[in-house]
C-alpha cells in the first residue's frame, strides 16, 4: 500500500482525495509533524495511509498552501542534459555518466509560490523530481526504488548569465537562487503509479505548450541515478534529485522568463505546480551577457 505525502502548511500530512490529514494526529503523535522526519518513515507512512478510511479528515487541500514535500533536505542534487533531446538543442554531447550539480536547498520553495527573477535570462526546466525515503548507500539498480519515498513535479529555474559567466559554465550558484526550486504539489509513492519509469512531463508558460515528453526517455533513470549517487555518498531521507529537463527550453527559443509570466508544470499521475514570475531585483551579473550566452542565444 502507497501513501501521498503533503507538507501541509508546514506540517506533515497524509492526502487522500481532496482532503488531508495531520500525520502527528493521526499517528497519536509517534511521527512527527516536521515534513523531514516523517519522510524517513516510509513503512509507517503506507501503514496509515491505508487505514485513512476510519479516520477524520483535518481537512481540505483547498484551504491550505502547500509547501515543498521536502522542505530542507541535506542534500540537493540537479542532472544536466538527460534527455537526449535537450543535450541535440544544444549542440551537446550526450553525457556518459550522469551530468551532476549541487541545487542548494535553500532554494528549494513550494509548488505554488512565486520565482523571483533577478535578470533579463532566466530560464525555465521542467523535472520529475525524486525524494529519497531511506538511508542509501551503495546501492544496486535493481533495488533502487525501494529507496525512494516518492516521486513528484518541479522546477529547475536557471539564471543564464550566472551561468554562463564563466567557462565551464557554473550550474550550481546559476540554479540555486532561492525560489529557483519549486516542487510539489505532494509526493507519491511509486507503487501508486501504473509506470513510474514512463510518466508525462508537460511545461507551459502562460498557457503555451513550451516542453513535452515522457520520462522513459531520460539517459539515466530513477534507479539508475538513485544507484550511482549512493555509490558516492550515503543519501538520506529527504535528499532530493532533480532528474533533468527535455527539449524546450526558453534560451534555444529565445522565450525567456518576464515578470508577470506563469510557468505551469504538470505530470501525468503526479499533479501539476504554477509558479507565477516576479522581477524583484537585478544581481551583480544581470545586465552582462557572457560571450557563451551570447552564442546559446544567438546574438552578437
Amino acid at each position: 500500500m502507497g501513501f501521498r505525502f503533503a507538507n501541509a502548511a508546514g506540517r506533515a500530512a497524509l492526502v487522500a482525495g481532496d482532503d488531508y490529514y495531520d500525520l502527528e494526529t493521526i499517528s497519536g503523535g509517534k511521527l512527527s509533524a516536521d515534513p523531514m522526519a516523517a519522510l524517513g518513515e516510509v513503512d509507517a507512512l503506507s501503514e496509515l495511509s491505508a487505514g485513512l478510511g476510519s479516520q477524520t479528515p483535518t481537512g481540505k487541500l483547498a484551504d491550505i498552501t502547500l509547501g515543498s514535500p521536502s522542505p530542507r533536505p541535506l542534500n540537493s542534487f540537479g542532472i544536466g542534459l538527460n534527455y537526449r533531446n535537450h543535450a541535440e538543442e544544444g549542440g551537446m554531447p550526450i553525457p556518459e555518466a550522469p551530468l551532476t550539480f549541487a541545487k542548494f536547498g535553500s532554494c528549494i520553495c513550494g509548488p505554488t509560490d512565486d520565482v523571483k527573477l533577478r535578470s533579463d535570462y532566466v530560464d525555465y526546466e521542467g523535472e520529475l523530481v525524486v525524494v529519497i525515503g531511506r538511508k542509501a548507500s551503495n546501492v544496486a539498480v535493481e533495488d533502487a526504488w525501494s529507496y525512494v519515498a516518492g516521486l513528484c513535479v518541479g522546477q529547475d529555474i536557471s539564471d543564464r548569465p550566472a551561468q554562463f559567466t564563466s567557462a565551464p559554465p557554473q550550474f550550481s550558484l546559476a540554479k540555486s537562487f532561492d525560489t529557483f526550486g519549486p516542487m510539489g504539489p505532494v509526493l507519491i509513492s511509486p507503487d501508486l503509479l501504473e509506470d513510474p519509469n514512463s510518466l508525462e512531463l508537460v511545461c507551459e508558460v502562460n498557457g503555451e505548450i513550451r516542453q513535452k515528453d515522457s520520462t522513459s526517455d531520460l539517459i539515466f533513470d530513477v534507479p539508475m541515478l538513485v544507484s550511482y549517487l549512493s555509490n558516492i555518498l550515503t543519501l538520506v531521507p529527504g535528499d532530493v534529485i532533480f532528474t533533468g529537463t527535455p527539449g524546450g527550453v526558453g534560451a534555444f527559443q529565445g522565450k525567456l522568463l518576464k515578470d508577470g509570466d506563469v510557468i505551469t508544470t504538470s505530470i501525468s499521475g503526479l499533479g501539476q505546480i504554477e509558479n507565477r514570475c516576479v522581477r524583484i531585483a537585478d544581481h551583480s551579473r544581470a545586465d552582462v551577457v557572457p560571450d557563451q550566452l551570447k552564442k546559446v542565444l544567438g546574438i552578437d
